[in-house]
């Protein structure tokens, strides 16, 4: 079996990460037993281009358990648990491609592994596979990194059809890939259908505002050890991950600022009780600084100048690009690394910021995730999509998707099921008075 982590070595500690992972996740666990006995994935090759992680883990083993020929790689260059991709490939005979701290060239290869499995399923956290997928048949060179661009180009026209022709669709985990993927279906480019996990209510409700939430605080306090209560905290980006990170910030006692482009988020910001205001004037009183607007350049180099001496910066959007970095090089005389996961910028003005987990997903570089119990939500949208698209495939349009209402619906009474919440049923009166027109008073 063809892989590539840091260490095998790790197997057995990777291994008591995932068995308690997998204890706060009921939900995929009773997935996994139907999986097991109805085998709907049999025969069918699934690449996934996900974070390398305890839950992650727990859906590969759901999805073999199914049927499935699985391979992995990792969706961001920090987010890898080395430790569980040894689990994966020791215990399991995953194959996994990924290593915690890989550069660019390496994240890419990784990628290319996971393509070269010539899948019929595709997972997403990102688009970075499917994009890569899609620059191959669509003979965009100029578009991917020189390995995947000579993998490529060695395979003839037929071998790129085929390519693209054996994947019957796919799914996406995370708000940045969704963005990309409706610009693919825009352009009339997207080959295959695409199931967006992320707007299923049973996982933005939750995996984006409570597991951002608590993660990316859990993340910021890991990595600088600085109290947040009494600081000004500023959050760029009030949909479902900013409101999470929000409420987790003011719950420890920060001020929080809240930097919008959308006068509908930035009113409710206002009606949930924080201050809304431009970026360019919250650079000024900023302590910590968050982004995470699945945008480019939320935070650029005249806000870095801006910056009182001190500040901490940081980012929980999918890609490092939501903070302009080269810009924070150009105004910068020196750099050095202070702790693990912070590294400090002198300025041309003499003040000095620091830069949280290289700028890539602090919540994962620093921390450890999302909390199992949320990710069991979204990970059974991930499992029950696949199985969708395997029967539904062909009834499809080259399209991006939401998950179908009864498969939102289900997780959400299995997770109840699971916490031992009951809830009420409508009776026929009900029923009746709901789908009438006549019965107004």
């Amino acid at each position: 079996m063809d892989y590539d982590i840091k260490d095998i070595g790790l197997a057995d500690q990777g291994q008591l990460r995932i068995e308690w992972a997998n204890k706060s996740m009921p939900v995929l666990d009773s997935v996994k037993e139907r999986f097991s006995g109805e085998k709907p994935l049999a025969g069918l090759r699934i690449s996934a281009c996900l974070h390398i992680t305890t839950e992650t883990a727990v859906l590969a083993r759901t999805l073999k358990a199914g049927g499935a020929s699985v391979a992995l790689c990792a969706s961001n260059p920090l987010s890898t648990q080395d430790d569980v991709a040894a689990s994966l490939v020791a215990k399991d005979a995953i194959p996994v491609f990924a290593i915690k701290g890989e550069d660019t060239e390496t994240y890419y290869s990784h990628i290319l592994s996971a393509l070269k499995n010539m899948p019929n399923l595709t997972m997403d956290d990102g688009a970075d596979l499917v994009s890569s997928l899609h620059f191959i048949a669509l003979n965009r060179w100029d578009d991917v990194s020189q390995g995947i661009r000579e993998w490529g180009l060695s395979l003839s026209e037929e071998e790129r059809n085929t390519l693209i022709d054996c994947v019957m669709g796919g799914t996406e985990e995370t708000t940045t890939g969704v963005i990309r993927l409706r610009s693919m279906e825009r352009d009339n480019v997207l080959q295959f259908p695409v199931i967006s996990v992320n707007d299923a209510n049973t996982k933005h409700l939750f995996d984006n505002r409570y597991g951002t939430g608590q993660s990316t605080v859990d993340g910021i306090i890991r990595a600088t050890n600085r109290l947040l209560a009494g600081s000004t905290f500023v959050v760029c980006g009030y949909g479902w991950c900013g409101r999470g990170v929000a409420a987790r910030a003011k719950g420890h006692g920060a001020k929080v600022v809240i930097c919008e482009v959308d006068p509908l988020k930035a009113l409710e910001a206002v009606m949930d009780g924080f201050e809304v205001m431009p970026i360019a004037n919250a650079a000024k009183i900023g302590d910590f600084f968050c982004t995470l607007t699945g945008d480019i350049h939320a935070i650029r180099k005249g806000h870095f100048l801006d910056m009182k001496d001190g500040a901490i910066i940081s980012n929980s959007g999918h890609f490092n690009v939501e903070l302009d970095l080269p810009g924070l090089e150009e105004v910068s005389t020196s750099k050095r690394k202070m702790r693990e996961f912070v590294g400090e910028y002198t300025l041309l003005n003499g003040n000095r910021v620091y830069l949280l987990g290289e700028g890539r997903l602090i919540n994962l570089a620093a921390a450890e995730g999302h909390p199992s119990s949320v990710m069991d939500m979204s990970f059974a949208n991930q499992a029950l999509s696949m199985e969708y698209l395997s029967k539904e495939h062909k009834n499809l349009e080259k399209k991006v998707y939401p998950v179908p209402l009864a498969i939102d619906r289900e997780i959400a009474r299995l997770k109840l099921a699971s916490m031992g919440v009951e809830i009420d049923s409508l009776t026929p009166e009900q029923e009746q008075y709901l789908s009438s027109w006549e019965m107004g008073t």
